[in-house]
């Protein structure tokens, strides 16, 4: 994937040469998403699209790039800011904002490759560190306060009386709610094997012959975590077959 810029200069041509310095990077690539004359326009780039990283210059009209830098900070989620400039005695300021790089003008394909990996190693580390937020997490009431239980770590659904049992490798939660709608909205990840349960297809660990007093002969499946069997309905259980043979 290749790093989306933005650069920041009231000069074109400064503008158009860095458009193709980034055209002939390789390793990461990089292109840019957008382009802006002053702090004005930067900011409504800033606020319209997401970039890894700002090429920013410092002597502009209006705002100047030093001042902008300090804008972007103070963003929820601010890139990189790299200054780039003719004039070398700011670099002791912009280094005090923790700019990612300076570079001085003209500025050398070498040089600007360098910075470009720079930036892609930060933003590695940062996805490293950082959970991740796409993580879908089921939010229950329990015992007065509040569990957000990751929806990875469930093994079954079952419906008992008015309340679904959720269950994990390690506990049991009591969730308030509709067996249809988790059938719905996690369909990709869980399927049904009876009237009252659902169970998560990664977990599936065996299909075994079971006597159920209520049934009599019949199917359960085995979960991997636990020791419990819960029971496959005859209408389900070529499903639960195909399941474990896909």
């Amino acid at each position: 994937m290749s790093l989306n810029v933005l650069v920041v200069d009231d000069e074109a041509l400064a503008r158009a040469r860095l458009r193709t310095l980034l055209g002939d990077c390789v390793a990461p690539a990089a292109q840019v998403a957008a382009e802006a004359a002053d702090a004005v326009q930067a900011m409504t780039a800033l606020q319209r699209g997401s970039f890894d990283v700002v090429l920013l210059d410092i002597r502009m009209p209006g705002l100047d790039g030093i001042a902008l830098a300090q804008r972007i900070a103070a963003l929820p989620r601010p890139p990189a800011v790299v200054f780039v400039t003719a004039h070398s005695e700011h670099a002791v300021q912009a280094f005090e904002l923790e700019a990612m790089d300076y570079l001085t003008k003209p500025v050398r394909l070498e040089r600007l490759q360098q910075m470009l990996q720079k930036v892609e190693r930060l933003a590695q580390s940062e996805r490293a560190l950082k959970p991740d937020l796409t993580e879908e997490m089921l939010i229950i009431q329990d015992r007065g306060g509040t569990e957000r239980v990751p929806l990875a770590e469930v093994l079954y659904f079952k419906a008992e009386l008015k309340y679904i049992t959720v269950r994990t490798a390690r506990r049991s939660y009591i969730l308030d709610g509709s067996l249809n709608e988790l059938e719905a909205r996690h369909a990709a990840q869980f399927m049904r094997i009876h009237r009252n349960a659902l169970i998560a297809r990664r977990a599936v660990r065996a299909l075994e012959k079971h006597f159920d007093p209520e049934e009599g002969e019949g199917w359960a499946v085995r979960l991997r975590g636990i020791d419990e069997l819960l029971a496959v309905s005859r209408r389900q259980l070529s499903a639960v077959r195909e399941a474990m043979v896909g």
